[in-house]
């Protein structure tokens, strides 16, 4: 396995380059879209109903959570997404669609499903720090006609589509017959498809281009612990998945690529300071996905997004990464090397 930090040909005119041809793609994000709330206040009591702490809230903020988060860096970047998921009918898909609006995102394939709420969770935090989170969903597949409409959406959305990225978070939308759908128009087009997947459905992604579990997400699905530091266990799960490129998130750790050509590479994590990760896995599916629509290699894409997780992971609650940021980001990181390099510790 080989360790990878900032590749020396990510120059910054390469990067400015990239950023330029990602602002051009036309993007598909499908899956399971969330609303996530924040609430914020004190908490300077006990309840006398429950050994509870009852928190006086200050202020309410809401945000894109799920593939709709994914949805909003795509546009954070300045590529064209389409966004393909379902809703209910209900207030917080109002809420929902009005963040959309907000990040320049639009609606049009978006499919309101009546019997179903949107999902949503709520974090309510004190001075601070998180009391509780409250998760409102049902994670049962959608019905037939929610699904008819969603299959609809997909094809209308992919018809000159330069990349497809499925986020799959087990709430419903993700059903069998979507998946295939969006893998055989993306392959009929011949773009990439980025995955980031959870377990109910994680071999039913044969052919992605890239594969973007979470470790523990990867080990329970193989049914064994993962011994990161034997070549063979890697390279032996990407067969198994039939899919291209497997890009392995390890969080403070940093993420482990795995190529085509049984190629191993450790990607240290570039975030100064950890503030929050929620949210960072859709950041990196949206930028590594981007990227790759642009042209970029797998190993150029992969590197770019663990700079966008190191910015996005330095913000609270779940948050876009813009392309100044992510120079940003690089910049420094250089000249942190150049650094060590001029004091004989590189």
């Amino acid at each position: 396995m080989s360790l990878s930090g900032p590749d020396p040909r990510l120059t910054r005119d390469h990067l400015e380059a990239l950023f330029r041809k990602m602002a051009g793609r036309r993007i598909v994000v499908i899956g399971d879209a969330m609303l996530d709330i924040y609430l914020a206040g004190d908490a300077q009591r006990i309840s006398p109903e429950a050994p509870v702490p009852v928190v006086t809230v200050h202020t309410r903020r809401y945000a894109l959570g799920g593939a709709a988060n994914v949805a909003a860096n795509v546009a954070a970047i300045g590529a064209e997404c389409r966004l393909v998921a379902v809703i209910g009918d209900d207030a917080r898909g109002d809420s929902l669609r009005g963040e959309l609006a907000q990040h320049r995102l639009a609606d049009r394939h978006i499919v309101v499903a009546a019997a179903r709420p949107t999902t949503s969770k709520t974090r309510v935090t004190a001075r601070g720090q998180q009391v509780v989170r409250i998760d409102e969903e049902v994670d049962d597949p959608i019905d037939p006609r929610a699904e008819n409409q969603l299959l609809g959406q997909l094809d209308a959305a992919m018809g000159d589509a330069d990349a497809v990225l499925i986020e799959d978070y087990n709430k419903g939308t993700l059903t069998p017959a979507a998946i295939e759908r969006a893998m055989t128009l993306a392959a009929k087009r011949g773009v990439p498809v980025v995955v980031d997947p959870k377990f109910k459905h994680f071999f039913e992604y044969r052919g992605a281009t890239l594969f973007k579990p979470n470790r523990r997400e990867l080990e329970q699905a193989m049914g064994a612990t993962l011994d990161l530091a034997h070549p063979d266990a890697l390279p032996t799960a990407l067969e198994k998945l039939g899919v291209a490129n497997l890009l392995l998130t390890l969080g403070a750790e940093g993420m482990v690529l795995v190529t085509t050509d049984r190629r191993i590479t450790r990607i240290p994590t570039m975030a100064r300071e950890v503030f929050d990760v929620s949210g960072a896995g859709d950041t990196v599916t949206a930028w590594v996905g981007t990227a790759l629509a642009a042209g970029a290699s797998v190993r150029e894409g992969a590197q770019v997004a663990n700079y966008a997780a190191g910015v996005e992971v330095g913000k609270s609650g779940v948050a876009i990464v813009s392309p100044a940021e992510v120079l940003a980001m690089h910049e420094a990181q250089h000249d942190q090397l150049g650094k060590l390099r001029r004091g004989g510790l590189l």
